[in-house]
């Protein structure tokens, strides 16, 4: 099987706790990890929806947050991770680079990040639950796209590490094409939820304009700030590009 197709496989074990199997893989299998990252969205914005719509009769906004506890554990929180760091990291090292890449391999959480996964979650579940019975949809369409701009940054910036700091070297590569398979995800996402989810109205199309912007903002803090990026850099921007797409839902309601 080759590394393109296998690497969908290998999203699921870099990506989440669930159970793919596939041992051993190989480092070109890895490269094509992030290429298939929004199917994973997909598979875990599905699970996460599925909750929400079996348990919408407790109320839609205990089944939003049942839905993102669900996906949490499905991906061992490997996102909100990312966003806890970074928001420590950049929060309580303002002038210092080599103070804030400490802090981004410091498995304690402080105010910062405590206050990022807080407005995360809070944010995520109250928009998901403004959709009502659409909730599970916007839970799909969230997880899909807000798992593309990671990969571009991953394409075109530079990895930070630092060999006193770091607990361990990035394990994929990801080239353009691999963006642009990722991409392709997105606009497939986009197109399904124009032809069978009309209530969206432009909300999906006008989210491919909001999360480049997004995704250019995240960059450009993340060059200033440590002239590139870091795992967990990567799990913010995800975290941040979901967020993004379901208020751009909520702000495009007809």
């Amino acid at each position: 099987m080759p590394p393109s197709i296998r690497g969908a496989r290998a999203a699921f074990v870099f990506l989440t706790r669930l159970p793919a199997g596939g041992y051993p893989y190989r480092d070109e299998d890895y490269a094509w990890a992030p290429a298939h990252a929004p199917l994973v969205g997909l598979v875990v914005g599905a699970m996460g929806g599925a909750v929400y719509w079996l348990l919408m009769g407790a109320g839609f906004l205990p089944a939003a947050l049942a839905g993102i506890a669900l996906t949490m554990l499905a991906t061992g929180a490997f996102h909100e991770d990312g966003l806890a760091d970074t928001s420590d990291a950049m929060g309580g090292a303002i002038f210092d680079r080599e103070r804030m890449l400490e802090i981004l391999k410091d498995s304690r959480i402080g105010t910062y990040g405590t206050v990022a996964l807080v407005i995360s979650i809070g944010l995520r579940a109250t928009l998901i639950a403004e959709w009502g019975r659409l909730g599970a949809a916007a839970f799909v369409l969230s997880h899909v796209l807000g798992r593309v701009a990671p990969t571009w940054l991953m394409a075109t910036m530079p990895y930070v590490t630092d060999p006193v700091h770091a607990r361990s070297r990035p394990i994929v590569t990801t080239r353009l094409t691999q963006a642009l398979v990722a991409t392709f995800y997105g606009v497939l996402a986009i197109l399904a939820a124009w032809q069978w989810l009309p209530s969206f109205g432009w909300g999906p199309g006008l989210s491919f304009v909001t999360i480049p912007v997004a995704a250019a903002l995240c960059a450009w803090r993340f060059h200033k700030r440590a002239g590139g990026v870091t795992g967990d850099f990567l799990g913010a921007t995800e975290q941040i590009t979901e967020m993004t797409v379901l208020l751009t839902l909520a702000l495009a309601r007809p």
